[in-house]
């Protein structure tokens, strides 16, 4: 099984509008893959402009905040690339597609690294920042997963925010148990109608 590194990714579309979205980049060798959903707007914007920048970044906010409708974040220039970076990333990888395997459900987009810098150091993760990033992944897939699933794995890793938050990641927790809350109030005057 090949290594996934959560990260966000700033991709770009040919009107030059930025998109960040949290995804797991899949390691090949000295690149990576980006493996979107179909359909997506980084899948569009991939197929449209084939460069992307991977964000990697503490601020577990930027994941909730992408999964839960909170997706303007501070940009700034990349070096070799068209597409901009998340501005307050501790590091970030400039990446430029150079073939796609192509996948009814995700296609994936191999990308060689053109370009990487580093701007603040890693001071390690808390347990609620990781259990915020699983809690994001939960949340983008609220609609493919059994509810009790959801709501199984989010009172497990509570425990971990109860016990190790800081303002930003009880922020975020917050984020994210309003989505889940508002998906299944929804769900449910759906299933009235």
């Amino acid at each position: 099984m090949p290594m996934i590194r959560e990260t966000i990714v700033s991709t770009m579309n040919e009107s030059r509008q930025v998109h960040l979205a949290p995804l797991g980049l899949i390691a090949e060798g000295d690149g990576w893959i980006i493996a979107p959903f179909h359909p997506s707007t980084t899948l569009s914007n991939l197929r449209s402009v084939p460069f992307a920048a991977a964000n990697f970044t503490d601020d577990v906010r930027v994941f909730a905040g992408c999964v839960t409708g909170r997706s303007q974040w501070p940009i700034a220039a990349c070096e070799d690339i068209p597409v901009a970076r998340l501005a307050n990333a501790l590091a970030h990888a400039e990446l430029a597609v150079t073939r796609v395997s192509e996948d009814n459900q995700r296609p994936r987009f191999h990308c060689h690294v053109l370009h990487s810098a580093a701007h603040a150091p890693f001071r390690g993760f808390n347990r609620a920042q990781a259990a915020v990033i699983e809690a994001a992944i939960l949340v983008s897939r609220l609609h493919l997963l059994p509810r009790n699933k959801i709501e199984g794995e989010m009172a497990y890793l509570q425990n971990a925010v109860s016990k190790t938050a800081s303002p930003a990641e009880e922020e975020a927790w917050g984020w994210l148990l309003d989505a889940v809350t508002a998906f299944y109030a929804k769900k449910g005057n759906d299933a009235r109608c």
